[in-house]
Formats: C-alpha cells, sequence, structure tokens
C-alpha cells in the first residue's frame, strides 16, 4: 500500500472554528479521515500534519498508529504542509513509493475509494492518480515517485491541484462525485448534516 499523508493543519477562517472537530455520524472528520487512512494504508506509514490547530487535534488521533508531525509554516499555505509531510515520511521510512495526499474535510472519502486509486495507478500506469468530481481533478490524489518529487517544489501556497493542471496528461482520473462535498462554511456542515 501507499504511505498516506493527511493534511490537517488548516485554521478554517471561513469557517470560523475547527472543522478538522466538527461531527459527523458520531465521530469527528477528522477522526473519520485519519482512521480510514490507517485501515487503508494496512501497515504503511501515515502521517497526519496539524498546524494552526495541534493541541486541539492531538486527542481525536488517541490510539491510533500515525505519526503526527507539526507544521509550523503552516500559514504559508498547503504546499507547505504538503512538503513537510513528505518530509516527515522520508525521515519515518524511506521505502515507500507512492503516496496518497487526503484531507479531512471530504467527509465520503472511504477506504473502497482509495483502493481504486491503488488500482488505477498499477493499471494506468500513470504518476497520479486523482479523484474527479464537479468537473475538476483533486484530492485525494495519489502520486507515485517522480509525481512526490514535483511536489517537493510546489510553492508554499500551491496545493496538489497545481501539479494536477500543470500535468494533465499525467493524470488518471478515478470519478468521485461526492468528493464535491467539502466543509468550508457553516452551511456546507448544515448541509452535510441534512444530507
Amino acid at each position: 500500500m501507499p504511505a498516506i499523508l493527511l493534511l490537517a493543519a488548516g485554521a478554517s477562517t471561513r469557517l470560523g472554528r475547527p472543522k478538522q472537530l466538527l461531527e459527523y455520524q458520531g465521530k469527528t472528520l477528522l477522526r473519520r479521515a485519519a482512521e480510514t487512512a490507517v485501515t487503508t494504508a494496512a501497515g504503511a506509514p501515515v502521517v497526519v500534519v496539524t498546524g494552526a490547530q495541534h493541541e486541539a487535534l492531538l486527542p481525536e488521533l488517541t490510539g491510533l498508529p500515525v505519526a503526527v508531525a507539526r507544521c509550523l509554516a503552516w500559514e504559508r499555505g498547503m504546499g507547505a504542509s504538503l512538503k513537510f509531510g513528505l518530509a516527515v515520511l522520508r525521515s519515518l521510512c524511506a521505502t515507500w513509493t507512492d503516496v496518497i495526499v487526503l484531507l479531512c474535510d471530504q467527509p465520503h472519502v472511504s477506504t473502497g475509494l482509495l483502493g481504486q486509486l491503488e488500482q488505477l495507478r498499477t493499471t494506468s500506469g500513470q504518476p497520479i492518480v486523482a479523484t474527479e468530481y464537479a468537473g475538476v481533478r483533486g484530492v485525494p490524489v495519489l502520486f507515485g515517485p517522480e509525481a512526490v518529487r514535483w511536489c517537493q517544489h510546489l510553492p508554499d501556497g500551491a496545493g496538489a491541484a497545481q501539479l494536477l493542471r500543470q500535468h494533465p496528461e499525467l493524470v488518471a482520473a478515478v470519478p468521485f462525485p461526492a468528493g464535491a462535498v467539502d466543509v468550508d462554511t457553516e452551511a456546507q456542515y448544515a448541509a452535510l448534516l441534512a444530507g
């Protein structure tokens, strides 16, 4: 299995409270995402990158076999958190080649979906396998070794989506309509709960 990087460093400024700690179906979004990552990884390393809410998030990760790493440069943007997380992964385990990047604000991500990314990586041979929803390709996304190297040169303020736009010919995609459901505002959270 690929290693997994769960990015949870943001301050949730649009929401006004930590979205990582919003409850959905009896668990916080962070706990759901972390459990999904651990199950999918099946023993491969899982790194959770925190930032703005580090101390508040730690209890949600209790008992899970994950490495929690605080990105002090989280305010610079998702690229900073992504590069930091990749460096932590390298320091933990040099043997992984592929990495799945996911966020905690997409509550419909499942182990089945992440498994599809890995399957398509094997069958397509493409260095990037993204999910596709609402007319865009995005996270969760699986990066092969060469794409991981490209990630290390992303600007701090740019996320994985920039790589997907730069190299569309190198991206295979798994349809994931529910990926359009994320939680950035109170209205989106209310819609999720009403869902």
